[in-house]
């Protein structure tokens, strides 16, 4: 079997994150200023993405060995694990609590709930890449 080239350094990774950050930033504004609303459907939908992510995780881990993407799984594992579980906690927090359209703690969260929900596809794209062989340093 072929090594994967997973030497993997953090800038896709650091570039997901500050992409999030704007992004959360953007989407607490706009939920405060009520131009967009968050709907139990939406929710659902996020925290439902986020726990498929997370069933997907378990076997990947054990296959890890197996498909020597070890290196490239480790790198951005404990990113994907922070967003996975971000996701499915604020969305579960945004269920079960009402907030008022201009709140501005129910703003945040879902400035959080988006930020992390982005660093969660960010860093799944880091992981394709990396699993790819994509070199970083080219």
């Amino acid at each position: 079997m072929t090594i994967l080239n997973c030497g993997c350094r953090s800038d896709c990774v650091v570039l997901s994150v500050l992409g999030s950050i704007i992004l959360g930033i953007i989407a607490a504004f706009l939920n405060f200023t009520a131009v967009i609303a968050v709907t139990p459907a939406f929710l659902w939908v996020l925290f439902g993405i986020a726990v498929v992510y997370l069933a997907i995780l378990l076997p990947l881990g054990a296959l890890s060995r197996s498909l020597n993407v070890r290196a490239c799984l480790c790198a951005i594992l404990p990113t994907l694990l922070l967003s996975i579980l971000a996701v499915v906690l604020l969305s579960v927090i945004l269920l079960a609590v009402t907030f008022a359209a201009g709140s501005v703690f129910g703003a945040v969260l879902v400035g959080a709930l988006v930020g992390f929900f982005f660093l969660l596809l960010g860093s799944t794209a880091c992981l394709a890449r990396c699993i790819a062989g994509c070199a970083e340093n080219e």
